[in-house]
């Protein structure tokens, strides 16, 4: 089922980008679910996605970080030899991506005991907060403008 999403940006500014986001989360979700995962909001502006990784060390993982995705990748040598009667541990390479909205840096990235915790914080600027405008009155608008010199005289 398609919805039109349109009227919602009749009256919006630069918003493409949130649309292009609606857009794609309006199709199939076809993302693999291998690791699962976690977002958790710690505050108005920290957040935490923690990852399940049995089995994996640090040395196996990379995070990078570009303009808005965050990327985890993880790469395991099978190295382990034996005969399994059930083999449920996922030993896998993966690839998991996540859209970071605009200014979400990531603080920190820490494993602990099969979990990794990536730490990220919204910083935004001191031009995109909000801020208050004062309203101007047009007697308000003639006290500020210069007085016309009348005398030239007084000018020297």
């Amino acid at each position: 089922m398609n919805f039109d999403l349109t009227p919602l940006f009749r009256t919006s500014i630069g918003f493409d980008r949130m649309a292009q986001l609606l857009d794609q989360a309006n199709r199939i979700d076809q993302t693999p679910s291998y690791p699962p995962y976690n977002i958790e909001s710690i505050d108005e502006n920290n957040y935490r996605i923690t990852l399940a990784l049995a089995g994996f060390s640090d040395q196996d993982l990379q995070i990078t970080s570009e303009q808005n995705t965050l990327t985890v990748k993880g790469k395991k040598e099978n190295d382990v030899e034996g005969k399994f009667i059930h083999r449920g541990i996922a030993n896998r390479s993966f690839e998991r991506r996540f859209q970071l909205a605009d200014h979400v840096k990531v603080k920190a990235a820490n494993m602990i005991n099969g979990l990794l915790h990536i730490e990220l914080e919204r910083e935004i600027p001191e031009a995109m907060k909000p801020r208050t405008i004062a309203i101007g009155t047009e007697e308000r608008t003639i006290e500020q403008k210069p007085k016309a010199v009348e005398n030239k005289k007084d000018v020297a």
